[in-house]
């Protein structure tokens, strides 16, 4: 996983910040560079697909706990989904 990637996870869908609904996240990655939106976009396909990802990485990264594996993929579908394919609203996390 690109250190890039993992900081982006810390900085945006942290404990802290990853319950805030402002709508801000999808204009604040379109405003980088392409070569960094693809970069996010990638490695979000990448962690989708890999079966050995779930829940205790996720958590290790951004604190936020998800009780099963299937709840991370739903989460981080609708995630990429708001990111890059136009959805109307950010996911919230499990609470």
């Amino acid at each position: 996983m690109d250190a890039r990637f993992k900081n982006f996870l810390k900085v945006n869908l942290d404990l802290e910040r990853g319950y805030e609904m402002t709508g801000d996240l999808r204009p604040t990655l379109l405003s980088f560079s392409d070569s960094y939106v693809e970069l996010i976009r990638t490695e979000f396909e990448q962690i989708m697909s890999d079966d050995s990802f779930g829940p205790a990485e996720y958590e290790r990264l951004t604190d936020i706990e998800f009780p099963d594996r299937e709840t991370l993929q739903v989460y981080l579908r609708a995630m990429y989904d708001y990111l890059f394919n136009d959805a109307p609203e950010q996911p919230i996390p499990p609470g």
